[in-house]
């Protein structure tokens, strides 16, 4: 079973609340609706930006004797922390978009 305290220290807008939130949706459900599936279409190219550079990374240890490339394993951090800031928001749990309406953290 996963940590559910894994990513902790990279979100930190998911600190534990201490009262329960509200159950309402603060934009109007169409504008939400409609950024859900944008955000839900550039998360399945996400997925494939993430396969890519599995691959590349694979290819980079086989011929690298082992050693990783840095500028691959942090841009693969940068987009896991978006898909789980974008699954948030599409699935309701945060009223923050993800990039590119905000920040890229």
């Amino acid at each position: 079973m996963a940590d559910p305290n894994e990513f902790d220290e990279v979100m930190p807008d998911r600190e534990p609340r201490p009262e329960p939130r509200s159950l309402v949706v603060v934009e109007s459900p169409g504008a939400r609706i409609l950024y859900s599936v944008v955000i839900w279409v550039m998360m399945g190219f996400a997925s494939t930006v993430i396969g890519v550079l599995a691959l590349l990374q694979a290819g980079i240890l086989l011929t690298n004797g082992k050693r990783r490339n840095e500028r691959i394993a942090g841009f693969g951090t940068d987009i896991g922390i978006w898909f789980a800031k974008a699954t948030r928001y599409i699935t309701a749990d945060s009223e923050d978009k993800p990039w590119p309406w905000t920040e890229l953290d």
